[in-house]
């Protein structure tokens, strides 16, 4: 294997185990405050970090943006992806909202289509289709899962929105790639989450407790420092190598639940969890053979 994959392989694991303590940290944080609220901090928290690195690399003609109304609807993406999500994790435990989280990249394939006129094989869309039942075991829609009423339902479909939202997200930034730079992506990706959220959450507002800031700073650090591995991660490797690392989140979810709540994931969650995997490695292989093919022939 290439040294560089090696790297981006590592990079990609280090993205994930951070992100993993920052998910965490706002999951301590919404057991005390409004879920917008949180939104607002894990924006906000970053923001200091990201400049400070533009600033020491003096870049700061990369922050500048040139297709305003993309990065405000990307904007509202962030807020409701984070919103759902510090909703779900609210209520469900760490282990369970991921799994519902990780239909994200299935989506991406579906809309896909109507977004960009990609064509996705049967093969892709049976795998969507699995994994969508994947999702469906989890949530448990009908029967006991209706009979547990508020919380745990209600934090599984914020789930499932929180991956929808975040499916449509990704698909804008290949929008805006070509003219934006991944500096002005991230920032007023940022900014905007933190302006927005912080607007809706005024009303709920809850003084911020002092020894809830150590939670703040984790979320900030883990936020730049996660961002960091991750772009490090695409640029050592392909997609098709690190992306299945993904799927390492549900592990430290797992390890974070027994550790801090002393919760198990049920059967039914682990069965949806290796269906939902399962279909997400399964697509990525297609892709990577699909990729391939067009390499092959030109």
């Amino acid at each position: 294997m290439p040294a560089s994959n090696v790297r981006g392989i590592l990079s990609m694991l280090a993205a994930v185990a951070t992100f993993a303590v920052m998910d965490l940290s706002m999951k301590r944080l919404a057991e005390t405050y409004p879920a917008m609220q949180v939104t607002f901090i894990r924006g906000l928290a970053s923001l200091p970090f990201l400049l400070l690195a533009t600033g020491t690399m003096g870049r700061w003609r990369d922050l500048l943006p040139n297709r305003w109304g993309l990065h405000l609807l990307r904007g509202v993406l962030q807020v409701a992806t984070l919103y759902f999500f510090v909703y779900a994790v609210s209520r469900l435990s760490l282990a369970t909202a991921y799994t519902i989280f990780m239909s994200g990249p299935l989506m991406i394939t579906a809309l896909s289509v109507p977004f960009f006129g990609e064509r996705v094989g049967w093969h892709r869309w049976l795998a969507v289709i699995v994994g969508m039942i994947g999702v469906l075991v989890v949530v448990r829609p009908s029967g006991d899962g209706m009979a547990l009423g508020g919380a745990a339902l209600l934090g599984s479909v914020a789930a499932v929105a929180a991956a929808a939202a975040y499916a449509l997200g990704v698909l804008l930034i290949r929008v805006l790639k070509p003219t934006e730079t991944s500096a002005a992506t991230m920032f007023w990706a940022l900014f905007l989450t933190a302006t927005l959220a912080g607007i809706f959450s005024i009303d709920g507002w809850v003084p911020v407790l002092w020894e809830h800031w150590h939670w703040i700073v984790i979320i900030g650090i883990t936020g730049a420092v996660g961002q960091h591995f991750l772009t490090e991660a695409f640029r050592l490797a392909a997609p098709s190598v690190i992306a299945p690392l993904e799927y390492t989140a549900l592990a430290w979810g797992m390890l974070f639940d027994w550790l801090l709540w002393m919760t198990m994931p049920s059967q039914r969650m682990l069965i949806g969890a290796a269906i939902i995997v399962a279909s997400g490695l399964y697509v990525i292989h297609r892709e990577r053979l699909q990729a391939s093919a067009v390499t092959q022939t030109t």
